[in-house]
C-alpha cells in the first residue's frame, strides 16, 4: 500500500505516516485476533505474552489452522527473518520477542532467514561485502535474544543457496511478473533480481515440509508490512503441494518522533547502544504528550496516547499493573513528561544490558545455530 497524498505508506521497504490499522486489516485481507482465538492459544502456551494481551500482535492469517494442527498432535514450525543492512534496533526485536516466547512455550523449531541479498538488489550502492559484515553482526543479536540452539536453524540465503534454490525456482515458476508488480509495486525498470527475491522469501515457509518429508504447517510472527510476502506464498503453496503458512502480525514500534515506524532513517535505539546513548535519545527525541508548563501538566495531566515514552512502554514493560499505574499517574499529572521518559530508560537499559552480555558470548555459538 502506498498513498503519499494520504501520508500513509506501507510496503515491505517503507513505512511512514500515521498508520490506520483498521484500514490495513481491510486492504491486506487479514483477520483480527479475537478473544476466542487468544483463549485457544492460551490453552497451549499458558498466560499470554504482553504483546498479545495488549493487541500489539493484533491480526493473523490461518492462526486457527495452526492451532488445529497443534491440537491434532502435528509438528509445526516458526519462521522469521532479518535482512542485514545495519544494527538491530528495538523495532526489529519486537517480533523476535514473540518468536522466542512461542518457541519456548510450544517447543517448536524456528527457521530464521537472513536474506543477505535483499539490500544489494533494492538499495543502490550496497555490496555483498557490506551485507557480509552485517550478517555476522545481526546473527550475534539473534543469538543474544535467547533462542534455543537446539530448536533454531539460521538460513543465510547466499550461504545456503543449495538448500533454497530449487524450491525458489518452483515458486518462481508459479509466479507471474504481473503478480509481483501488483503485490510489491515493482516496475519494468527494476532489476530482475527483485522479482526473484520475492520467491526466495517463500522458501523457509516450505522448508518444514521438506525437512519433515510431509506437509508441515509454519507460523510466521512478523510486522504487518511483511505480510505481502506471504500473500504470494499462500497463493503458490497449494499449487506446489505445500500447506499455506500462517502469520501473526504486529503493529509497528512508532518512531520516537511519533510519526510512522521506527526505522534506520529516523532516530532509533540499537540493541548495542549504551545507557548514556539510550537516555540521550529518549530525552531528546521522544515526542511528549505533556502540557507546556509544569503547573498546567499538574492540573490537567498528560496524554499517554500521544506520548511516545508511554507508547514504547506498552511494547517493553511486561507488568500490566505497573503500566496501568504509569498511565493513570501521567494522565492525572502526578508524573511529568521527563519522569515518564526516565521510566522508559529504566525499563530499556536492564533489558539491553542483559542482551549485550549474551551478545558478547554469542560468537562461539554461531555455527550451532546454522541450519544443517
Amino acid at each position: 500500500m502506498t498513498e503519499k497524498a494520504g501520508r500513509m505508506v506501507v510496503t515491505p521497504w517503507e513505512v511512514s505516516g500515521r498508520i490506520d490499522y483498521d484500514r490495513l486489516v481491510r486492504e491486506f485481507g487479514v483477520k483480527r485476533i479475537d478473544a476466542r482465538l487468544k483463549k485457544r492459544l492460551e490453552r497451549h502456551t499458558g498466560p499470554l505474552h504482553h504483546l498479545l494481551r495488549r493487541d500489539i500482535f493484533f491480526a493473523h492469517m490461518y492462526l486457527d489452522e495452526i492451532l488445529d494442527a497443534i491440537e491434532r498432535g502435528e509438528k509445526v514450525y516458526l519462521y522469521t527473518g532479518r535482512a542485514p543492512s545495519g544494527p538491530v534496533h528495538l523495532g526489529h526485536a519486537v517480533p523476535w520477542m514473540l518468536n522466542r516466547w512461542l518457541q519456548e512455550r510450544l517447543k517448536v523449531t524456528l527457521i530464521f532467514q537472513i536474506p543477505d541479498e535483499e539490500k544489494t538488489l533494492f538499495k543502490e550502492g550496497v555490496t555483498f561485502k557490506d551485507t557480509e559484515r552485517w550478517t555476522r553482526e545481526n546473527i550475534l543479536d539473534i543469538i543474544a535474544m535467547g533462542f534455543d540452539p537446539e530448536l533454531t536453524r539460521i538460513v543465510v540465503d547466499t550461504r545456503h543457496a543449495d538448500l533454497m534454490y530449487k524450491t525458489a525456482c518452483e515458486v518462481a515458476s508459479k509466479t507471474t511478473a504481473s503478480t509481483a508488480k501488483a503485490l510489491f509495486g515493482l516496475k519494468d525498470s527494476d532489476n530482475v533480481g527483485k522479482y526473484f527475491y520475492t520467491c526466495m522469501q517463500s522458501v523457509p515457509a516450505f522448508l518444514p515440509s521438506i525437512i519433515e518429508g510431509k506437509p508441515t504447517r509454519c507460523l510466521i510472527p512478523c510486522a504487518i508490512d511483511q505480510d505481502v510476502h506471504f500473500r504470494l506464498t499462500r497463493d503458490v503453496a497449494p499449487r506446489l503441494g505445500y500447506p499455506k503458512p500462517g502469520t501473526i502480525l504486529c503493529r509497528f514500534l512508532p518512531a520516537l518522533s511519533g510519526e510512522g515506524k521506527l526505522s534506520s532513517s529516523d532516530t532509533n535505539i540499537a540493541m548495542t547502544d549504551d545507557e548514556r546513548t539510550v537516555r540521550k535519545k529518549v530525552m531528546k527525541h521522544a515526542f511528549s504528550g505533556g502540557k507546556d508548563t509544569v503547573e498546567e501538566h499538574r492540573k490537567h495531566g498528560g496524554d499517554p496516547d500521544a506520548d511516545m515514552a508511554y507508547q514504547w512502554l506498552t511494547f517493553f514493560e511486561p507488568d500490566d499493573a505497573k503500566l496501568k499505574r504509569i498511565h493513570d499517574d501521567y494522565k492525572a499529572g502526578k508524573i511529568l513528561s521527563g519522569e515518564l521518559k526516565q521510566l522508559l530508560v529504566d525499563t530499556l537499559v536492564p533489558m539491553m544490558r542483559a542482551h549485550q552480555a549474551r551478545r558478547e558470548a554469542a560468537g562461539k555459538d554461531v555455527e550451532k545455530f546454522m541450519i544443517r
